[in-house]
């Protein structure tokens, strides 16, 4: 009886450990998908802000232009 009791206690502990683990594993993968599309926003933020500063160097040299004309 006493064999009995300590593989079910062993049982018991091991399924808790896998169940930490699982949980563990889809935390990290939750958050890498997180830091992915994080990324993905960043990148797409930097294109606007260059195209934006691009509009306005070539207004500016448009403007310079249209001044000394």
């Amino acid at each position: 009886m006493k064999m009995f009791a300590t593989l079910l206690l062993a049982a018991g502990l091991a399924a808790c450990g896998v169940e930490t683990a699982t949980t563990a594993a889809t935390s990290a993968e939750i958050k890498r998908r997180e830091m992915e599309q994080a990324k993905k926003t960043m990148d797409q933020a930097k294109q606007k802000i260059e195209q934006n500063t691009q509009q306005i160097l070539e207004k500016a040299a448009d403007a310079e232009k249209a001044s000394k004309d």
